[in-house]
Parts: structure tokens; C-alpha cells; sequence
């Protein structure tokens, strides 16, 4: 043998040698990291954990990556047939390394034409276990490691297996990951049913999935299609005639992109995400590990109804796109005089405040500038998208960020919240106008506002249950209180001694008092502890007339009893937490107690359908047209800075809050600030919305029924009236019960 010849083949046999140790090395991951064998029977990828509505529609994802799995019969075979057409038409002929592929690229590279040769199952790998080095210099070692963990998965794995593997963790376009979100954010359908050319359309993303991304880019998109059909054609998945009758045609989108801000209930989504991640806190996996929301894939069933919760969002901008125009009308925000008030007042202070928090102040001020100049920064127009009440929620306008501030603050917000009375299931949650803008939820219980006279149905239950009758005689007459100065809320002149249905149907603040005085200040405030609302009371007079800040949730677990034949029902919205395999976490019950007797309950209902019917809440009747069994109870604090109305039907028990988020800007007039016209038409509009959808089984005509034992005092319906049919205005606000240091006003 010639010397030339030895050489060569001692050569190829060192190289050979080499190559084999070096794929031993890899396989043995001493050439970087291998998986485990256990790792490759069970590829993780981080799964985003759904949440789900009360009907199993899909509210929203909590992930890092928004990614979810499907099995393999729930891909529909238009998908399988596209991209192993597009991808991979060997693959079920190769055992993770196609040999033809692979010893054609050299011959594709003279000829300058790009071709790859990465297997569905090298693919998978890689999308799997990363790349750990990108460098020219090392991809001959990244492709040898591919190879080898692509035979590895390949013993380990079905093709079935892999194809879905794949498909579940491939990226697509909007940061989507695996074909299940695909096929939902696109075309709004499972995967098993989607077409063939919608599967064409997805497939060809994954060459690109910006630059073919249908939303994005949709001639791009539908070019790539083509693309797809083209090779369908070639491998026999397609007849020439089915491809030209689908490139003929466009693929319409069916968009439905769930994220963070946009979707249904986004301010519900934001309180559920921590509470969630409460509950898991000091729960353990079987493996030992804690539970992550964002990478575990968990199935969390929710209380909410999607009808009642769109019905909710409607009806908060059908009254508030007005309510804003009469808002911004007034003297001071039309003209933008209630910013000219002086250094150190309310107004000033929550100005300069907020300039200061906001991103683009601080960015200015990380950039070195001065204070001063970054003010001056922030008085300079830019262009900017801010809220508007139109069809978009927002529009593109050239303002200073100041500006920007003072118009955004001027908005009225609100917090609604509607639940079952008797289960407790939440069934509507809007924190808030736009999430997108405005993140701040007004209904969670760390939420806290004046509650006005909505607190005043909580005294009268407490007095009933202790011996008071609806048909007693209560004064409304200035009342004087131990250490304390007389309080009159309003001119007891007026209405003299009444019924205290009648004070209670009115709203008639000394009245109040005056109860509050039979029954003691001490007494009554652990009683409304009693009905679960944990936030702080002061013990004084005004506390009679909501002077406290609760929450919107406290006040609707409290209301409970009422309809609830005495029982008080927390609020609750989470059924079940299961993990990705539908395995139980943890379930949730209702949270109950007796609070008060069922007949006091029943007597307050009947009193708090004097509302409706002839007091504060009469238009209810007369201008929104709802007769149906309705109780409630409106309420209006200081200067018109909060706006209440708590109303029940036999059936569903709903709440209202409207106000600013900073106290100072309110309406000036009673008339278009108190309860009854800034927060009582979104229930109105609600119910409207209900009692019209026969699906959801809320009877317009249902009736409460009294419980066995119960005697009607006269007139407890509220069917008599004083001040006849005329609406009578709250007057929890507009006079107020004098303060001292002890005391605040309302």
C-alpha cells in the first residue's frame, strides 16, 4: 500500500475514532449539557395556566411563554398533513436524521440555494434544550448534539409523540406558543377544527412568524400559504384542483388574542392572579417543588358568568359616557380652573404628586436633568395615546404630560360587582373603566371608599332584630350624644317623627342618629364586624352615616343577609385549582353564617323595597322602567365624592360605586352627584340586560317570599307612600352631621 494511501486511511479511521468518541461524549454529556433519560420520556416546557369562566369559556392565561398542550387526536390531520408536507415529508420513513437530506446540503451549497435539512424531530430538540452556543465556530458541535438527542427522543418517543410534542411547543406569531393558542388567537377554534387552509396559513408561520404573520403581515401570510399548499400538492395531501380552490379564496382571521389588559374581566384576572398565587404559596407539587402560575399549565374554574359579565362592562359605559360630558361640563373642569388653586392646596399636591410618579418623570430625572428642567420636559407636547369614551377606548392626540395628567385624572371611575346571594358565586366583577389605562380595581376588598348611606341598612337590621318594628316611630330631630355636640343632619322640621320604614325609605340622616342612639355606637359597630366587614370603624356618631371606608366586596357579603333569609354569604370566585393533568390542588366552598333572624331579613327587604319604590331609588321605576321585585339602598358622601347603590332581586344581588380616584373631584351638584343618578343607572342598565337574556334564568317576575312566621306591620311592601310619586333626593351628603376631633363629616 502506497505511503500516500495509509495516511488517508489512517486519517479517516482517526477521524472516525474521534467522531464516535465525540458522540459518545455528547451522549454522555461530557461535551456540555445531555438531558436525562427521564427528562427525554417527559419534555417539560413552561405551560400557561388557563382561567376559566363558570361555562368553560378560556377568561385568560397567566404565563411567561403563552403556550398550551393538546393530544395528539385533538390536532386536526390538515395540521399533521401541512407541516409534514412543509417540514418534514420523510419523517416517517428516518429514525430522527434524514441521510438524504443531510448528504444533499453540500450539493444545494454549490449551487448557492439555502436549504434546510433539520428534521421535525432535530427541530424539536432544539426547541427543547436550546442552543447553548450560536457561534459559526461551534454550530458543527450544536448540529452533532442535535443529532444525538434527536435519535435519543426518537427511541423514547412515538412519532405520534413527537409530532405532538412539536407542534404543542413551537412558536408562533403575537408571542403564541404551541398550535392549541394558535388555532384559538387566530381563527377562535380547537385545533381539531381547524381547515385545511387555516392549517396552511399556521404552518407557513413557522418560517417567519413575524414576517408571516396574518394579522401582521396578511399578503405575506397568504403568499406563505400558497407555499404550503403547494407542497401539500407534491406529497399527495392535495389534489391541484383542492389547492386552486383554496388559493382562490382568503383565509379570514378570527382574532382573539387574550392578554394581560384586553379580554373579558381583566380587573377580575388581576385580583385572581394574587390570589391564586396566595393560595399556593405553601403548597408543594408531588415532586416536593412549589407550584409556579406562570409555568405549570394550571386550570383554574372561576364563579363568573360571561354574559353577566359583558352585560356589567356594558352598562358601566353606557352611563358613564355620559355621566363623563356632564362631569367635565361643570364650572372649574370645562375651562380647567380647578387646576389654578394655589401651592399647598389638595389640588396642587395631587398634581405635583403625580407628575412626580410617573415613568416619564423619574426617566427624566435618571437622565440627570434637574428638577426643574425635567418639569420643563414635562410641559412640552408630545404625541401620546391616552383614555377617550369612544368605540376604541383611547385616541392619539399631541399634549404636554402634564396635560396628559390632569386629563386623566378628571375621570370618573367605577367598581361593580354582582353575585349570588345564597351561594355566594361571583358572577360580575368590573374594577374599573379601562384596564388598559387605568389598572386601580375599585371592588377587591383592599379598595376602600366612604360608604355613605348604604351603611344605614346594616343599623336598621341591627335595630329590628333587637325588638324595633318598621312601622316604630323614629325622630328626625337633631340628636345629642354623650361628650358630643347635638347632630342634625338635616332640618328635622320637615318630616317630624315618621315610620322608620319611611326614614329609611328616604334616607333621613337624623333619623339614623337617632337610632344609632337606641341601640349604642359600640353595639352597632361590632355587629357590622359581625357581618364580616373587617375594615375600621370608628366608634362615633357619624359612623351611623358610612363615614367608614369599606370596600365594595365587604359591603356585598354583608348585604347577603338580606335576600338570604338571614345568612350572611362571603363573596367567592375561585371553584377549583387543578394542575395540567386535571388533577385536583384545592376546591373552594361557601363561606356562611346566621347573622340575623329570617324575619328581620324579610323586614328589611320590605323596607329596602321602600327604596325603590317610593324613596331615594325611585327611579328605578319611573325613569328606567324596571318593576320587578327590586330592594336596594343608595348612597352619596361628602360633596358628592362617592356615588352608592346596592340593590337585590329574588334572584341576584349587584353593587355600584362611582367616583374619582382622588376625592377632590367631584360634582358639584347633588342632583347629578348622588347615588341614585351617578350609580344607580349601571345597576339598571345591568338588570336591564339580565331579566332580557333568558338564558341566564333570572326571572323578571319572581317575587320575595316571606318565611313562615312573618306579619306585615302595614304597609311593609312599601306600597303606601308619603311625598307621593315624586323622587326624593339622599341627603346623607348635602347636610352634613357636625364634626370635632373625634368625628369626621359626611
Amino acid at each position: 500500500m502506497k505511503r500516500s494511501v495509509r495516511i488517508l486511511w489512517r486519517s479517516f479511521i482517526a477521524f472516525l475514532v474521534i467522531f464516535i468518541l465525540l458522540i459518545v461524549g455528547i451522549d454522555q454529556g461530557l461535551v456540555g449539557y445531555m438531558p436525562s433519560m427521564i427528562e427525554l420520556e417527559n419534555p417539560q416546557s413552561a405551560l400557561s395556566s388557563d382561567v376559566y369562566a363558570q361555562d368553560g369559556t378560556i377568561l385568560g392565561r397567566y404565563y411567561i411563554q403563552d403556550r398550551s398542550n393538546c393530544k395528539y387526536t385533538d390536532i386536526s390531520p390538515n395540521i399533521i398533513n401541512a407541516l409534514l408536507a412543509t417540514e418534514d415529508a420523510r419523517f416517517f420513513d428516518h429514525s430522527g436524521i434524514d441521510p438524504i437530506a443531510t448528504v444533499a446540503i453540500p450539493f444545494y451549497a454549490l449551487i448557492h440555494k439555502k436549504r434546510g435539512s433539520s428534521t421535525i424531530t432535530q427541530q424539536l430538540a432544539k426547541n427543547l434544550f436550546g442552543r447553548e452556543h450560536k457561534s459559526s465556530f461551534l454550530m458543527p458541535l450544536v448540529k452533532l448534539k442535535e443529532w444525538v438527542l434527536a435519535v435519543k427522543l426518537e427511541r423514547n418517543l412515538t412519532k405520534n409523540e413527537l409530532i405532538t410534542l412539536y407542534l404543542n411547543i413551537v412558536p408562533f406569531g403575537d408571542n403564541v406558543f404551541g398550535i392549541r393558542n394558535a388555532s384559538l388567537t387566530f381563527y377562535n377554534k380547537t385545533p381539531d377544527k381547524v381547515t385545511v387552509d387555516e392549517a396552511a396559513v399556521l404552518v407557513g408561520m413557522l418560517k417567519g412568524n413575524t414576517m408571516y404573520n396574518p394579522r401582521k403581515n396578511p399578503e405575506n401570510a397568504k403568499n406563505r400559504r400558497n407555499v404550503v399548499l403547494d407542497q401539500m400538492v407534491k406529497y399527495g395531501y392535495l389534489t391541484e384542483g383542492q389547492a386552486d380552490k383554496y388559493k382562490d379564496t382568503t383565509t379570514p382571521l378570527d382574532y382573539h388574542k387574550i392578554d394581560y389588559h384586553d379580554g373579558i374581566a381583566p380587573y377580575f384576572r388581576q385580583v385572581l392572579e394574587s390570589q391564586v398565587k396566595n393560595v399556593l404559596k405553601d403548597m408543594k407539587k408531588p415532586d416536593g417543588t412549589p407550584y409556579d402560575l406562570y409555568k405549570d399549565g394550571l386550570k383554574i374554574y372561576t364563579t363568573i358568568d360571561v354574559r353577566m359579565q359583558r352585560y356589567a362592562e356594558e352598562a358601566m359605559q353606557e352611563h358613564l359616557t355620559q355621566l363623563q360630558q356632564q362631569f367635565m361640563a361643570q364650572s372649574g373642569y370645562r375651562d380647567g380652573k380647578v387646576w389654578e388653586k394655589g401651592k399647598g392646596s389638595n389640588v396642587y399636591n395631587i398634581l405635583n404628586n403625580s407628575i412626580k410618579a410617573s415613568d416619564r418623570y423619574q426617566n427624566y430625572r435618571d437622565m440627570n436633568m434637574t428638577e426643574k428642567q425635567a418639569m420643563g420636559m414635562m410641559a412640552k407636547p408630545v404625541k401620546m395615546r391616552v383614555f377617550a369614551w369612544n368605540k376604541l377606548h383611547y385616541k392619539d392626540t399631541t399634549i404636554s404630560p402634564i396635560d396628559s395628567i390632569k386629563y386623566m385624572k378628571t375621570f370618573l371611575q367605577s367598581g361593580f360587582m354582582a353575585m349570588d346571594p345564597y351561594t355566594g358565586e361571583v358572577k360580575a366583577w368590573v374594577g374599573g373603566i379601562d384596564h388598559n389605562f387605568f389598572q386601580y380595581d375599585h371592588v377587591n376588598v383592599n379598595t376602600k371608599r366612604q360608604v355613605g348611606s348604604t351603611i344605614k341598612p346594616l343599623l336598621y337590621s341591627f335595630a329590628v332584630d333587637n325588638g324595633f318594628s318598621p312601622c316604630g316611630i323614629v325622630q328626625t330631630t337633631p340628636q345629642s350624644f354623650p361628650t358630643k355636640a347635638n347632630y342634625d343632619a338635616q332640618n328635622g322640621e320637615v318630616y317630624g317623627d315618621v315610620p322608620m320604614k319611611y326614614a329609611l325609605a328616604l334616607s333621613l340622616n337624623n333619623a339614623a342618629l337617632y337610632i344609632l342612639k337606641q341601640v349604642g355606637i359600640d353595639a352597632f359597630v361590632d355587629f357590622v364586624h359581625k357581618c364580616n366587614i373587617n375594615s375600621r370603624l370608628d366608634k362615633v356618631p357619624s359612623v351611623a352615616l358610612g363615614v367608614s371606608d369599606i370596600s365594595l366586596y365587604e359591603m356585598m357579603g354583608a348585604y347577603s343577609m338580606f335576600p338570604g333569609g338571614g345568612t350572611n354569604t362571603q363573596p367567592y370566585f375561585m371553584v377549583r385549582i387543578e394542575d395540567k393533568n386535571g388533577m385536583l390542588i384545592k376546591n373552594f366552598a361557601p363561606v356562611q353564617k346566621e347573622v340575623i333572624n329570617p324575619i328581620t331579613a324579610f323586614k328589611m327587604v320590605t323596607m329596602m323595597k321602600g327604596v325603590v319604590n317610593f324613596g331615594t331609588g325611585g327611579r328605578m321605576r319611573h325613569r328606567y322602567g324596571l318593576m320587578n321585585d327590586i330592594a336596594g339602598k343608595t348612597g352619596t358622601t361628602n360633596n358628592q365624592a362617592d356615588a352608592w347603590f346596592i340593590g337585590y332581586t329574588p334572584q341576584l344581588l349587584a353593587g355600584v360605586w362611582v367616583g374619582c380616584d382622588d376625592r377632590e373631584f367631584r360634582f358639584h351638584s347633588e342632583a347629578l352627584g348622588q347615588g341614585a343618578a351617578a350609580a344607580l343607572p349601571i345597576w339598571a342598565f345591568f338588570m336591564r340586560r339580565v331579566y332580557a337574556d333568558k338564558n341566564l334564568n333570572i326571572n323578571p317576575s319572581a317575587t320575595f317570599r316571606a318565611p313562615e312566621g312573618f306579619e306585615d306591620c302595614g304597609g311593609g311592601g312599601g306600597e303606601d307612600k308619603i311625598n307621593g310619586d315624586k323622587e326624593v333626593e339622599e341627603k346623607s351628603g348635602g347636610d352634613k352631621a357636625p364634626a370635632d376631633n373625634n368625628d369626621e363629616d359626611i
